[in-house]
């Protein structure tokens, strides 16, 4: 079964799987990158390669998201993904379904501040990050033979509502809280995971999982070419992290056009 860790992109998804890596693959909670694999992301395109090479249509791709987790899922273990998907329905293929999830811990950040980290990660202005945040995008994937596999994000409320609503076996986890208040937020994850799995934990142990993960820790690791999932020299992947601030940059017409779209959302998350 899978335990799916979800969110809009730029909003922590990176962040919380290192603390579940350390909490459940080290014994000492001290965090490497190298155990980041251990939480691979779904869709990829070597999941699918017993179903189609046609992977680039979501048309195609729509009618094996199933088959895909049915086939992890033969072992019957207990499997963590990380997915950028919203959880959607296209006309009657379900991005998962119960049969094949365990729960989900989903991760959500205030929308103002992702505009500035879609900028940085994409090379985007305000205007057209603000745009991707409002439409209904698809990320594209390449791996080293340039095949594609697609990855239906949608907008940041659809998003937020495809993963969080009528969902049962569901941690909501705010990016915020885990700045404000990281130990509160680990130790909710910890009662998450152990529902589902038995893992060792103690205090040192939840110590070093904060002290290895949090921002200025995972920056040095990729200053120091740690981090292989994104090595692009012309951006820092753990670029603000806390010091991202929309009250400090993001342009006025933009955090109202925000405010007013997805008022009901951000009201309900406390973000207004």
């Amino acid at each position: 079964m899978i335990i799916w860790l979800a969110s809009y992109p730029k909003s922590g998804n990176t962040w919380v799987r290192s603390i579940i890596s350390s909490l459940i693959y080290t014994k000492d909670g001290i965090f490497d990158m190298k155990i980041l694999s251990q939480i691979p992301q779904f869709p990829k395109i070597s999941q699918f390669k017993d179903f189609s090479s046609k992977l680039d249509d979501i048309h195609i791709l729509k009618k094996y998201w199933i088959k895909a987790q049915e086939k992890i899922n033969l072992d019957n273990k207990l499997y963590f993904f990380k997915t950028h998907n919203a959880n959607i329905k296209i006309d009657t293929y379900p991005f998962t379904n119960n049969k094949n999830t365990a729960g989900t811990i989903y991760i959500v950040r205030d929308p103002r501040n992702i505009i500035n980290s879609l900028g940085n990660h994409f090379d985007l202005s305000q205007e057209e990050a603000r745009n991707f945040l409002f439409s209904k995008e698809i990320l594209s994937e390449k791996n080293k033979d340039n095949n594609k596999i697609l990855t239906l994000v949608g907008t940041w409320e659809e998003h937020y509502n495809s993963w969080t609503m009528n969902n049962d076996n569901l941690l909501l986890i705010k990016y915020e809280d885990l700045i404000n208040n990281i130990e509160v937020e680990v130790l909710k994850i910890v009662k998450f995971i152990l529902k589902y799995a038995k893992i060792s934990i103690n205090n040192e142990k939840i110590r070093n999982v904060i002290e290895t993960t949090n921002f200025k820790s995972l920056r040095k690791m990729e200053d120091m070419g740690q981090f292989k999932e994104y090595r692009n020299k012309d951006f820092k992947f753990f670029n603000k992290g806390p010091d991202n601030k929309w009250e400090d940059n993001l342009n006025k017409n933009i955090r109202e056009e925000i405010e007013n779209k997805y008022k009901i959302s951000m009201k309900k998350l406390g973000y207004l």
